[in-house]
């Protein structure tokens, strides 16, 4: 066959197109478990975070909390991991691990079931909620547990697909997520609001007005994580109602 010819280079190209296909389409498929088992170990990693263990011992001194120890140790914290039915019933059908909130936010309310993870740390119970949301430029989510009164936050954990580095992409840091810690859910009438991320919140220390302080040039995506809260947490009260005696609301 003539190199020089259309027909050659038009068949030349095809076949190089069908290798480095192959090739890559080989090399995601071969990387695939890998990459799950990094995801599932960081998702781990984060719930456990939330409830303050950032460090476990091991041959007798305290390591970080990599990703391959959370693993290891998720179970010695997380005593039940279930599925919620919007009525706040138990699904057991539904392996809550593996329930991705990107995809049940497609679904009508009624229709979408909510994971829950309970966490006991020294001889403390912990509620821990997975949360997806909004921001300025697209998905943030996270998780956010709660004290044994179902009203107080322990901790929260966020990520963002893109928000902006510097502004809405703060979320992520240490500083704006220990904002949250020991912020309640409920206002004095037992209503659940969540948590409020507040441009110019002059409020300090007070634990007891559901605000915190927003990150600044950052309004949207603090709305987001605003709205992210109070709308995964209102799924749970009917479970949560029913797990203690606290006054809450239903709406």
């Amino acid at each position: 066959m003539n190199k020089n010819s259309n027909t050659y280079t038009f068949i030349f190209a095809v076949l190089m197109v069908l290798v480095v296909a192959s090739v890559l389409a080989f090399t995601a498929t071969s990387l695939q478990p890998t990459q799950d088992r990094n995801v599932r170990q960081e998702t781990m990693q984060n719930i456990l975070f939330t409830v303050g263990v950032d460090s476990v011992e091991v041959d007798g001194k305290l390591e970080y909390l990599s990703r391959p120890l959370a693993e290891n140790n998720f179970d010695k914290y997380i005593k039940e991991t279930i599925a919620l039915n919007p009525d706040g019933s138990v699904n057991e059908s539904v392996d809550a691990f593996n329930v991705d909130l990107s995809k049940e936010l497609n679904k009508p309310v009624d229709k979408q079931v909510y994971p829950l993870y309970i966490a006991e740390v020294k001889q403390e119970k912990y509620y821990i909620v997975p949360l997806r949301g909004t921001g300025l430029w697209g998905a943030i989510w996270g998780y956010i547990s709660l004290k044994d009164d179902v009203n107080t936050v322990k901790g929260v954990i966020f990520d963002h697909k893109s928000e902006t580095a510097g502004l809405g992409g703060e979320i992520t840091k240490m500083w704006f997520r220990q904002r949250f810690e020991d912020e309640k859910i409920f206002d004095s009438n037992g209503e659940l609001v969540g948590v409020s991320v507040v441009k110019g919140y002059s409020g300090g220390g007070d634990k007891d007005d559901n605000k915190i302080d927003a990150i600044s040039g950052a309004t949207i995506t603090g709305d987001g994580v605003s709205d992210m809260i109070s709308e995964r947490l209102k799924h749970y009260l009917p479970y949560f109602k029913e797990q203690t005696e606290m006054k809450v609301a239903t709406k």
